[in-house]
């Protein structure tokens, strides 16, 4: 009940409001390998997730990218789902198609099932609820994003993402649509540079009930360098990430409503074939995860413990992704 009557009273009561966590779904992070390194991805993107973490990293695929992910959370009360393509339109030029699903289902609704003994409108000791009159309804986040980027040099790419957004909580829904820009540098070999504005000129989610939520900017910037001991490859990464959403306490360093956090993490491979890899996102969550690369197939698993152990189910996520070798590579 308390859900349900939270959502009516803001949804009626209309005008424009910051929305400090809406679409938050936009953040949870996709595929097992960057989530495996605690979201530090910013500087590392280089396959199609590069969509999410950064679209300029579309840029550096060498072939054509399939993606699926499947994430349950919170003791299954959560669904996440995630899938993407990736292709090469032209010499140095990548497009892109994202889409993450997000959902809840049977929350139930109460509204109309206070048995009210006093009349006082408020549900009190004595009260009671009829079960007959329950009804139920389902929460859905949908986002479609588009990505394009381009090589302008071997050092520099740019890219960017258009995002479609609809939200429904029972028969209320909203729709909206943002802009993302990104840019990754490489100064010297192995060493790479990004950046990526989500919500560029702000994201905006107009509900049917009136109520328009507006997402204020956020930069994500990151460093990755990556090298040789023998035949494995070491890659740490590091992000800083600032917005303006007024998180306060929750965030690493907060100045009134500006604030800014850290994500970092690393990975060793194996001659590119097994790899592990370890991290800490903006969430404080530590990370691990695991990767296998087999011909054309490449399976990453990520694990997450929330800071307050017990409280929340662990999460496992798994993501498949599919290359096809076999087609002409993005030269």
């Amino acid at each position: 009940m308390a859900f349900e009557a939270g959502f009516s009273t803001r949804a009626n009561a209309g005008g424009i409001t910051l929305g400090k966590y809406a679409n938050d779904f936009l953040s949870i992070g996709v595929g097992g390998r960057a989530l495996g390194m605690g979201s530090a991805f910013t500087a590392v993107a280089n396959d199609v997730t590069a969509g999410y973490w950064n679209p300029a990293g579309l840029s550096r695929l060498k072939f054509p990218e399939i993606i699926l992910m499947h994430d349950q959370r919170y003791g299954g009360v959560v669904s996440y789902d995630y899938g993407a393509a990736a292709m090469s339109l032209s010499k140095g030029e990548t497009v892109g198609i994202s889409a993450i699903v997000s959902s809840v289902s049977g929350i139930p609704n109460t509204l109309n099932a206070l048995i009210d003994y006093n009349g006082n409108g408020i549900f009190d000791p004595t009260d009671r609820l009829d079960y007959s009159k329950i009804t139920f309804f389902s929460a859905t986040d949908v986002a479609v994003i588009g990505s394009y980027a381009k090589r302008y040099s071997e050092n520099f790419a740019y890219g960017a993402n258009v995002k479609f957004i609809r939200r429904s909580i029972g028969s209320t829904y909203g729709t909206g649509i943002g802009f993302d820009v990104g840019a990754l540098y490489t100064p010297f070999t192995n060493f790479s540079l990004g950046a990526n504005l989500q919500n560029a000129t702000t994201t905006i989610v107009a509900w049917t009930t009136g109520t328009t939520e507006v997402l204020a900017p956020t930069l994500a910037t990151g460093a990755a360098y990556r090298f040789s001991v023998g035949p494995a490859t070491i890659m740490p990464a590091v992000d800083l990430l600032f917005n303006a959403d007024n998180m306060g306490s929750s965030s690493t360093v907060h100045v009134g409503p500006l604030s800014a956090d850290l994500r970092a993490g690393a990975e060793v491979s194996y001659k590119n074939i097994i790899a592990i890899r370890a991290g800490y996102n903006e969430v404080k969550q530590f990370t691990v995860g695991a990767g296998i690369h087999l011909p054309k197939l490449e399976i990453d698993y990520s694990f997450a413990r929330f800071a307050y152990s017990g409280a929340l189910d662990d999460t496992h996520r798994i993501s498949l992704k599919l290359v096809l070798e076999n087609s002409k590579p993005n030269s």
